[in-house]
């Protein structure tokens, strides 16, 4: 048996929110968040404001640890 539902974007967040979803690949970043990602990783954002900014896009945060992890920093 099989249970198939589709899951809102409100619901996406909290289950990502919740680190739930951690089996899956990060969403593709927009060209903005890309920019804010280089630039926090450059340096140039303080970590008081990229938290900010990960609190509302939780994805950054795993696409800067992907980042780092592959020494792309």
């Amino acid at each position: 048996m099989s249970i198939h539902f589709t899951v809102s974007g409100l619901t996406r967040n909290l289950i990502h929110s919740l680190g739930l979803d951690h089996e899956h690949a990060p969403r593709a970043l927009t060209p903005e968040q890309s920019l804010l990602l280089d630039c926090y990783l450059a340096g140039q954002i303080p970590d008081s404001a990229w938290n900010d900014y990960v609190f509302e896009m939780p994805e950054l945060e795993k696409h800067a640890q992907i980042r780092r992890a592959r020494g792309l920093t």
